[in-house]
């Protein structure tokens, strides 16, 4: 059969419907590369449901064909393979990176009118992959398509994975051998503050005028644009990461690495390498074995989002104002306004954890104190709140604790104050305290299983039941326990 004819058929097989509009900005941004082939592709995990949404034929794509696009063994109609350059700060000191084992295979447009990546993360070397081989490792991918959905069950804007495909090459890194993989990434945009730092950095004004436009008109079609457009899209940038990072505070998320090129101008979660959820309550809780001063702990996040917030506006600079200084005040306007958003969102949202409608001038502090006794008792984060919702006060670390107890009454007290029932406040509360989330030692007992031993059922398992956090079912309870003591020094590694 013809190569060619066969991918025309395949792509039509499949659904895509691929357009490539990252390729028509300025040459600077990026360098088309296509994959570099793998010996033995076998699909490991797929993402029906994803599937659906994008308008893919989930039969086709597990099909020898399918796979072989999933791996980048071949090229779909319609795409155009490119890597995206970017330059930006890792854990503060400025470097120029660009997709070293990824590639945009093209953009998918659903069946809703959404404009979507499609990402294959561990296709091989680029221009940018500087001493790295460009892969990735079976371990690493099957980490961040959980994490992803785990998130996205959560209802916490995320890329998502479509697909992990075991490439049948052994890779080592850190003298660890694993299989080798490819993930297919979905996301709104890979565009990050650090492809803003690269194009300020080494493109011309236009160059970063072109980027800043297409971000604008694609990302935040619905925004009101004033008089300054530049300026519109920071404070755009700003409010969604109010909104992304005060749920993942919410919900006890770590990411570990909020680099530049990390933050996506979308406002998704992205880049799920050091990542985890809290178990016992604490500010300074950090997972990533090369953070060890917590530069990204849990309680950093809001902070450390300022500072990468503060690159983004540095780097719009030249186009914010013709006059220096008045840009300056521009910038420094829009990122002053994350602190307010962000607290703004959080207390909305612990309210809500807390079953609260309405505002009281003192529900700050109640919550605070919460979180007191929760940091001093080593309290679960997750399942005190589940022990609220269901008044199971026996199953928290804090129940046998006076001023608990006393506090408790004072928020029973504030409960009464509104005038929504109290099923409305449980109701309320079951909606915003998730039964479960991806306990760490349940991924690792997921992971190991499919790394060692090829049993993907643990995993499936897992991914089955984080689908639904909400649920609040009996068959949830054995995967809502913490780890055991011994557990509880757990570190992750940034292999994503």
């Amino acid at each position: 059969m013809n190569p060619i004819w066969a991918e025309k058929t395949a792509a039509t097989e499949a659904g895509w419907n691929f357009d490539n509009s990252y390729a028509r900005l300025p040459k600077t941004l990026f360098s088309e590369q296509n994959p570099t082939p793998v010996s033995s592709p076998r699909l490991t995990v797929f993402n029906d449901s994803l599937a659906a949404t994008l308008g893919l034929n989930a039969q086709a794509l597990r099909s020898g064909n399918g796979v072989e696009i999933l791996a980048g063994n071949r090229i779909p109609e319609g795409a155009l393979p490119l890597a995206q350059a970017y330059a930006g700060h890792q854990y503060g000191k400025f470097n120029m990176l660009g997709d070293g084992r990824a590639l945009l295979l093209s953009e998918q447009l659903t069946p809703q009118g959404k404009r979507l990546d499609v990402q294959l993360k561990g296709p091989g070397r680029s221009p940018y992959s500087r001493k790295g081989d460009g892969r990735a490792s079976i371990g690493p991918m099957l980490r961040e398509y959980i994490m992803s959905e785990a998130m996205h069950a959560l209802g916490i804007a995320t890329t998502r994975s479509l697909a992990v495909v075991a490439t049948g090459e052994t890779r080592v890194k850190d003298d660890v051998e694993q299989d080798g993989a490819v993930l297919t990434r979905i996301a709104a945009s890979h565009i990050r503050i650090a492809t803003f730092q690269y194009a300020a950095k080494w493109g011309t004004h236009e160059e970063l005028r072109a980027l800043s436009d297409y971000t604008l008109q694609r990302l935040f079609p619905e925004a009101q644009v004033g008089e300054n457009r530049f300026l519109t899209l920071l404070q755009e940038v700003v409010r969604r990461q109010a909104v992304l990072i005060a749920q993942w505070q919410l919900i006890g998320f770590v990411h570990g690495v909020l680099n530049t090129d990390n933050v996506a101008i979308s406002g998704e979660t992205i880049d799920y390498g050091p990542c985890a959820f809290m178990n016992a309550y604490d500010p300074t809780t950090v997972f990533s074995s090369i953070d060890p001063n917590g530069r990204y702990a849990y309680g950093e996040q809001p902070d450390i989002t300022v500072w990468n917030l503060t690159q983004l506006a540095d780097a719009l600079l030249p186009i914010l104002h013709d006059d220096k200084v008045q840009a300056v005040q521009l910038a420094r306007d829009a990122v002053s306004e994350f602190t307010r958003l962000y607290e703004r969102n959080w207390l909305e949202g612990m309210r809500a954890k807390l079953g609260i409608f309405n505002e009281e001038p003192e529900d700050e502090d109640l919550i605070q104190e919460l979180l007191s006794f929760m940091y001093k008792h080593h309290a679960d984060y997750t399942n005190t709140f589940l022990a609220l919702t269901f008044e199971k006060l026996e199953e928290t670390a804090l129940f046998h604790i006076p001023e608990f107890l006393q506090w408790h009454e004072r928020w029973r007290a504030r409960l009464d104050r509104q005038q929504e029932s109290e099923a409305s406040s449980k109701e309320l509360m079951r909606n915003n305290n998730p039964a479960i989330i991806p306990r760490n030692h349940r991924v690792e007992e997921a992971l190991e299983a499919a790394v060692k031993q090829g049993d993907y059922t643990v995993m499936e398992r897992l991914l089955a039941v984080i689908a639904r956090p909400f649920a609040h079912t009996p068959e949830q309870s054995e995967y809502a326990a913490p780890p055991e003591p011994s557990a509880c020094s757990y570190k992750t590694f940034c292999g994503t």
